[in-house]
């Protein structure tokens, strides 16, 4: 049985379940690396901390947050730990001198069923592309992104309305035991390495603001999927009357008759359908820019759709 000292690397939400759960399994995690602070808060004059970081400090765990994962004086502070296994959890790229630092090397949780969803956004567009079943892998980090050797995997279904918030959260707690199952497996030596097929592979590249306007000429399926994909971040949106509107709930709705997709039918009371090339989606949660998140009743109450 390997005797492991674990530095554990992630910044949001995400990244907490995992590191708490191996806290309390009590393995040793001798320090955590995260993003630096953040301003935020009214008039953004307060310093904001990583979900991760707090969870470290709650137990007294030492915290680095290096602006460069090349500098001198953080690699120093990361030597000085003496881990010999690193854990990645929803961080950023690492250099390779700072991967191949520990002697057991460095895990990475992903969320996808690897080759699959390489890249940033994989929960989005595992939803965005209609894919009924998605799931957490764990595998040792290389020089491309994505591409290390698969040490476990765990598939999860998607729900035909789940939107991407929901599957994140159901994502994490999976996430968190794949990573203690990968520490246990390490510790005890019986974990054996597989190569990804790079053949299969498919990429999630990062989402952007242009990247979720909505395309209503396409299916009622795709635009349903679209929606639920970039729900309730970053969300989907479309311009009516010069207005940004976000979509972040939708159903689907094959029971009009063929009309130019983009076409907004309402009563201006209690719902609103926008037409696609064979159906509908119907609006059930909307949101104009700086206003809250409501339904269509509350939406209507205020905005009306010529």
């Amino acid at each position: 049985m390997r005797d492991l000292r674990i530095v554990f690397m992630g910044t949001p939400e995400f990244a907490v379940p995992a590191l708490e759960l191996l806290i309390q399994q009590q393995f040793n995690v001798v320090g955590v690396v995260t993003a630096t602070d953040k301003p935020g808060g009214r008039g953004r004059k307060e310093m904001i901390s990583s979900a991760v970081k707090a969870c470290a400090l709650a137990h007294q765990i030492p915290v680095l947050q290096p602006v460069s994962l090349k500098s001198p004086a953080f690699l120093e502070a990361l030597r000085s730990l003496h881990a010999n296994l690193q854990i990645v959890v929803a961080f950023r790229m690492l250099p390779e001198i700072v991967w191949d630092m520990p002697a057991y090397g460095t895990f990475n949780l992903h969320g996808s069923l690897l080759p699959k969803y390489r890249g940033a956004a994989p929960i989005n567009w595992a939803i965005i592309r209609g894919e009924k079943e998605t799931g957490v892998t764990t595998f040792f980090l290389d020089h491309a992104i994505d591409t290390g050797n698969i040490i476990l995997q765990e598939k999860l279904p998607i729900g035909e309305n789940e939107t991407a918030g929901e599957l994140h959260d159901r994502m994490a707690a999976l996430g968190a035991t794949l990573v203690l199952h990968t520490v246990e497996a390490i510790a005890a030596e019986t974990i054996i390495p597989a190569p990804q097929n790079d053949a299969a592979a498919s990429h999630a590249p990062k989402i952007f603001k242009e990247t979720c306007q909505i395309s209503f000429n396409q299916s009622t399926e795709q635009v349903h999927n679209f929606v639920r994909g970039l729900s309730p971040y970053p969300g989907a949106w479309f311009m009516y009357n010069n207005q940004e509107i976000k979509i972040l709930k939708t159903s689907k709705d094959y029971s009009i008759p063929p009309q130019i997709p983009g076409t907004v039918l309402s009563d201006h009371k209690t719902f609103a359908k926008i037409t696609t090339l064979d159906g509908a989606v119907m609006l059930e949660e909307l949101q104009l820019q700086g206003r809250r998140r409501m339904s269509i009743r509350d939406f209507l109450n205020g905005f009306k759709f010529n």
